[in-house]
């Protein structure tokens, strides 16, 4: 069933009213019409089942059928900070970051990161990326949609991380040691509802001073496995790691 993120002032009691691109995407691409039944999901986290009552070329009317109860969103809220890639592989890290779970993304302009963003693109950016994270919200039916937070540099996320529970960042040399701290280590320590911070490097991974500077404001300096992965896999990495563990690993559990 089709899934629309809807905003607060489009809600009625119990009717909905979609508009914007989305409208288009009922009309041409999915080509609902009256009778048919979608989700429509309030920014404040709930979901609605819902049967389309009209379709106009400037707006989509529909009637609450059934308020969802059902959650998909990780036990623990993880924000991926991304040291700024090259092309467009932040577009990947964000949509299937999205799929995966993610809460929030934080693009970092890191020592090594090669791209600079000016205000402008910084803005058409982030107005690209909010639109992936939303097209993959409702592809992956989350409750919520990720925020996109502004670009910052490393002293300012080190600022913004005060009000996180745990923070961590993937740290090569970290793979090459023998008394190394693995990830599975981290989460074995975090419990249900606090707030995780993962800071990933650029290509060319995080540099030794910006590593002591982290290592000194309380982040943790983590392995992802014996082997050193890209820059668009590590995020995805730890995202699979934190839905394996909190979802899978301890749902088993309770089955037992």
């Amino acid at each position: 069933m089709q899934q629309y993120f809807v905003p607060e002032e489009n809600w009625q009691a119990e009717s909905v009213t979609i508009s914007g691109d989305d409208v288009h995407h009922i009309n041409r691409v999915v080509r609902l019409k009256a009778e048919d039944e979608i989700i429509c999901s309030h920014p404040a986290g709930h979901a609605a089942r819902c049967i389309i009552a009209s379709v106009e070329s400037d707006a989509v009317h529909a009637t609450v059928i059934e308020w969802l109860d059902n959650s998909v969103e990780l036990p623990v809220d993880v924000t991926i900070a991304q040291g700024l890639p090259k092309g467009d592989k932040l577009d990947l890290i964000i949509q299937k970051g999205t799929e995966l779970g993610a809460k929030a993304f934080i693009p970092v302009q890191a020592k090594r990161s090669v791209v600079k963003w000016d205000d402008k693109k910084r803005h058409k950016k982030k107005e690209r990326f909010e639109k992936i994270a939303k097209e993959a919200s409702e592809q992956s039916h989350r409750n919520l949609i990720p925020e996109i937070k502004t670009i910052l540099s490393l002293s300012e996320l080190i600022d913004e991380s005060k009000q996180y529970d745990v923070k961590i960042f993937a740290y090569e040399e970290e793979a090459k040691t023998t008394n190394y701290q693995s990830f599975s280590t981290i989460l074995q320590g975090m419990k249900e509802g606090q707030k995780l911070l993962v800071l990933i490097g650029p290509e060319g991974g995080i540099s030794e001073d910006e590593a002591e500077q982290l290592k000194e404001s309380e982040f943790s300096p983590v392995r992802l496995g014996p082997r050193i992965l890209r820059t668009e896999t590590a995020a995805l990495y730890m995202l699979a790691s934190v839905s394996y563990h909190f979802e899978e690993l301890r749902w088993n559990e309770c089955q037992q």
